[in-house]
């Protein structure tokens, strides 16, 4: 009996070994991704927090660290030496069954540790992870835990670069983050909607792979038929809208966004600055003339929603979004291209509509809720998605600075609608009537 159990469960066991084995080459690719976001940055400009959404540099590299060392190494590891048991608190984000954090907005506080202290932390922590991810017998559930933690730091790599670039523009002498020229400007493909019919579909995460726990459970949702943009909207497309006095017309757009309008005087994208009758906007390579055929960038859903009305159009539904990208491979200009602003769309080699990966991530008409069923896992690892369901609405599709292996057709990105600093975008849909 002995020998056919062992014989049973030798599949199971080689499968997990070989799981571990890729996670360990994943965690040390991730973990050196970040340290090249980080690695332009002086120690100053990895203290910089320059609005309530970003965190500085710093911190970002500090906090994904502390998520490996609680969530997996100190529960694991029976001889895990903790680096700093003060860090327990001071790197805590959000998970209040882990212990209190400090305010947020304080962040850039935190002259100490200094960042020598931080790269010693992070060392620490990849050793033990690495000790840990090379013995047998790991369990699926801190497997799962360690993939993400991997995921977790994508998500705080984009944040990063993001923070980063606020922090520059808010600086008057307008550092650049990267060097590169600004390409030459292109012609935007043309706008030819694609029809989509009407179906009873299956949303969210199959199972097959990674997926957050918003994902899921798959379910049924009937989408009537409707219309597709080809392509995102452009800079071109949206002067029109300026041109057009939309900021100027409260018709246009939704109660609160008007009420943002006014407070807090927009009338162009963040980043977006006129000089000398010329339309420029800062970029992670410095501020460059507008190129009119690449995808209009850091909008509010506000905005984005009075744009769309102005076109006689409407944002997609995140299940509209979902049914056409279900099929579409992931590629486009993420993280890995290095680019770090959006591109003017490809010429279509076919009908498919493009840019549906990567450039800019696209704001939809649908509230950040739980799916059908969705239960939050337990204790504080729950806290992760299931409790920001409200009061904030659903971005799909990733950014420029988005890592190709994180995203997928069935990831919700979310944030409040009033939010600008993130690498988002409109495209337009509309009914089949």
């Amino acid at each position: 009996m002995a020998h056919i159990k062992s014989v049973i469960n030798f599949p199971s066991a080689q499968r997990k070994e070989r799981k571990a084995e890729t996670l360990a080459r994943q965690y040390t690719a991730v973990r050196q991704q970040t340290e090249s976001l980080a690695a332009p940055l002086s120690a100053e400009d990895q203290m910089v927090q320059s609005c309530a959404e970003a965190s500085p540099a710093k911190w970002h590299q500090a906090h994904t660290t502390w998520f490996f060392e609680t969530f997996i190494l100190t529960p694991q590891l029976a001889n895990y030496r903790i680096f700093d048991q003060r860090f327990r608190d001071l790197f805590n984000s959000y998970y209040n069954a882990v212990g209190p954090q400090p305010e947020k907005a304080l962040r850039n506080t935190f002259s100490r540790p200094s960042l020598e202290d931080v790269h010693k932390y992070r060392q620490h922590v990849d050793q033990c992870m690495q000790e840990l991810l090379s013995t047998s017998a790991l369990s699926d559930e801190v497997l799962g835990l360690v993939e993400l933690g991997l995921n977790h730091e994508q998500q705080h790599q984009e944040l990063l670069v993001t923070d980063i670039k606020h922090a520059f523009w808010s600086n008057p002498l307008r550092p650049a983050y990267q060097s590169g020229s600004a390409p030459s400007p292109g012609s935007a493909a043309q706008q030819k909607p694609k029809t989509i019919p009407e179906g009873l579909v299956a949303i969210g995460a199959d199972g097959s792979g990674f997926h957050f726990d918003n994902e899921a459970p798959r379910h049924k949702v009937f989408v009537p038929a409707f219309r597709f943009a080809t392509r995102p909207a452009t800079c071109g497309e949206y002067l029109a809208f300026m041109d057009d006095r939309g900021y100027e017309r409260p018709e246009l757009w939704l109660s609160d966004g008007w009420q943002a309008v006014q407070t807090h005087r927009w009338s162009a994208p963040l980043y977006w600055e006129k000089s000398g009758g010329e339309w420029y906007q800062f970029t992670c390579s410095g501020t460059r003339k507008i190129d009119e055929a690449e995808p209009v960038c850091h909008v509010s859903l506000y905005e984005a929603d009075a744009f769309s009305r102005w076109a006689g159009a409407r944002l997609p539904t995140e299940f509209e979004w979902e049914v056409v990208a279900a099929d579409l491979p992931v590629e486009g200009n993420l993280l890995e291209k290095g680019n770090f602003h959006p591109a003017a769309a490809p010429m279509a080699k076919s009908e498919e509509p493009v840019q549906i990966f990567g450039d800019v991530w696209e704001w939809t008409a649908s509230a950040y809720l739980p799916y059908p069923g969705f239960k939050p896992a337990a204790g504080a690892i729950g806290e992760y998605n299931g409790k920001f369901m409200s009061g904030q609405m659903v971005l799909r599709g990733g950014s420029c600075v988005t890592s190709g292996s994180h995203i997928r057709a069935t990831y919700r990105n979310f944030f409040q609608p009033a939010t600008r600093w993130q690498f988002s975008g409109v495209r337009l849909a509309d009914d089949c009537i």
